[in-house]
């Protein structure tokens, strides 16, 4: 078996933007059959009482045939909430996007899907922030 091919169900793009306390993660995989598909993921840090973190992720796949329809109707939604409440006046197109280098260092904090805690030993008091 060529391993070429095993190797392509790892990211073949991936593009990640920092939204506030929040990260997107955009990456385009392929399927068995070398077709590609959107994962569109959320991820959110959570801490407990007991000083542990975890991050919160939410996932969404997104296959080519759905493209069109998705991006209409996330398109409507978006043109919806401007009509009605306005645009937000700090939005700058691009202006919370992560470098490839910025995505590693992310990408490499967050715990595998299997090992979602981490002792409160390895929490720098930057990642709490200031409130």
């Amino acid at each position: 078996m060529d391993n070429k091919n095993d190797n392509r169900r790892d990211d073949i793009f991936s593009n990640a933007v920092r939204a506030g306390k929040r990260t997107y993660f955009f990456d385009v995989k392929a399927t068995k059959g070398d077709d590609y598909y959107l994962t569109i993921t959320e991820s959110k840090k959570r801490f407990s009482d007991d000083g542990k973190f975890s991050f919160e992720k939410h996932k969404l796949f997104l296959y080519k045939e759905d493209f069109e329809k998705f991006a209409d109707g996330l398109k409507g939604a978006i043109d919806f909430i401007q009509e009605e409440k306005g645009v937000y006046e700090g939005y700058k197109p691009n202006d919370e996007e992560i470098t490839s280098t910025e995505e590693s260092t992310i990408k490499s904090e967050i715990p595998s899907e299997t090992s979602s805690e981490t002792s409160f030993d390895d929490i720098s008091f930057e990642d709490l922030g200031s409130n």
